[in-house]
């Protein structure tokens, strides 16, 4: 019991240091944008060493994006958790709408104004959405009672993440996420041999 106590201790202090390095860094990153600033100044303003930074941030554009667990878990439960009678995809399109406006708010909309200006941050969080491939297809093919996930299973979970990736950006979000899904769910044959 009594060595609890410095673990408690020492957790709330990482935890403090996290939270003073992230805020120098969004600091400086919405001042000056985030190629301009290097991490020697984001440790300066914190007051830690550049090792620190590092120790808490594998690298500099972790420090944009702190909340991918929280993010990742949202999506897992999205599907996991929807309610009996609601396809995936309709919980996909709930889930990705609902995140997008949370996007659109401070102080994230100051962010998804910074990630527009950088393509290091849209290559990066590209990249950190579509890692959360393998969560769904396991979701998805657990759910179906499968010991492998299908062909379909693993095409069907890479267009649904573009889908985000894709509706994000535009101005009208719901109209880009009603449409990515209606075609994932019907397929190309919905528009016929018409377009030859």
């Amino acid at each position: 019991m009594v060595d609890e106590e410095p673990l408690g201790r020492r957790e709330r202090k990482k935890a403090a240091t996290r939270a003073t390095i992230l805020e120098a860094a969004t600091a400086l990153f919405l001042e000056r944008g985030f190629d301009a600033v290097t991490v020697r100044e984001i440790a300066d303003r914190a007051d830690v060493t550049p090792k620190t930074v590092f120790t808490h941030f594998p690298q500099k554009e972790a420090l944009v994006f702190t909340d991918e667990k929280e993010r990742h878990d949202r999506l897992v439960a999205a599907v996991r958790d929807r309610p009996s009678g609601v396809s995936v995809s309709d919980a996909l399109k709930a889930h990705y709408l609902a995140e997008i406006a949370e996007l659109r708010t401070e102080p994230q909309s100051r962010i998804l104004a910074l990630m527009d200006g950088t393509p290091a941050l849209i290559d990066y969080a590209e990249k950190m959405w579509l890692r959360h491939e393998d969560a769904l297809i396991a979701t998805l093919t657990e759910e179906f009672g499968l010991a492998e996930p299908s062909e379909e299973i693993r095409f069907y979970v890479r267009f649904a993440l573009q889908i985000q990736l894709i509706a994000v950006r535009e101005p009208d979000p719901e109209a880009y996420v009603e449409a990515g899904f209606r075609f994932l769910d019907r397929g190309w044959a919905h528009y016929g041999e018409g377009g030859r």
